[in-house]
């Protein structure tokens, strides 16, 4: 997302119509950021309830979900197939690479791409996605490479947001009431 001397709202409301696909890494926006380790050094596996839900909710109505992480992640592979989530990229390296490998791999332009990013490692991907998101809690020089700041933390229903949104600006949230229209 460009700046641009147009409305931002306007500028979000066309970003949000046009995306097909989120993208988002386990640390800082899944897990929270914060590692939990059990006491033989095995990686404890946690997230919310609401994003698990949204993330259930954004499969069933098409929105491609990626998960991508810069480290060893695999703990949280049967999570999130258990989720529907078939794009995972949980030990990477390179989360420009990953993000890259999925938008090829689906045909997606990076304006069909949003992506919530929380620190400098997702820098790269931010500047390219169609709708580049930090949670309220993300790195603060981010605020200024985003086109939307989400009211929750990461870990804490920052996911649910986003894609409770994409879905409504698509009119594919089957949870809130539409006025029948009558012609």
């Amino acid at each position: 997302m460009q700046p641009s001397q147009a409305d931002p709202s306007s500028r979000i409301e066309y970003a949000l119509k046009s995306v097909r696909a989120l993208i988002f890494p386990v640390d800082g926006v899944l897990n929270g950021g914060r590692i939990t380790f059990d006491s033989l050094g095995g990686e404890i596996c946690s997230l919310s309830v609401r994003d698990a839900v949204a993330i259930r909710e954004a499969r069933k109505q098409g929105l491609h979900i990626a998960v991508v992480s810069d480290r060893d992640t695999e703990a949280y592979r049967p999570l999130l197939e258990e989720l529907g989530v078939q794009d995972l990229y949980l030990s990477e390296g390179n989360l420009i690479d990953a993000y890259e490998a999925f938008r090829e791999l689906h045909d997606l332009s990076d304006n069909e791409c949003a992506y919530i990013g929380d620190d400098i490692g997702d820098i790269a991907v931010l500047a390219k996605a169609g709708l580049p998101v930090t949670p309220i809690d993300g790195a603060d020089y981010l605020r200024n490479r985003v086109g939307y700041i989400a009211g929750y933390e990461g870990g804490k229903g920052c996911v649910r947001e986003v894609v409770e949104m994409i879905l409504t600006h698509q009119n594919k949230w089957p949870y809130i009431e539409r006025p029948d229209t009558e012609d």
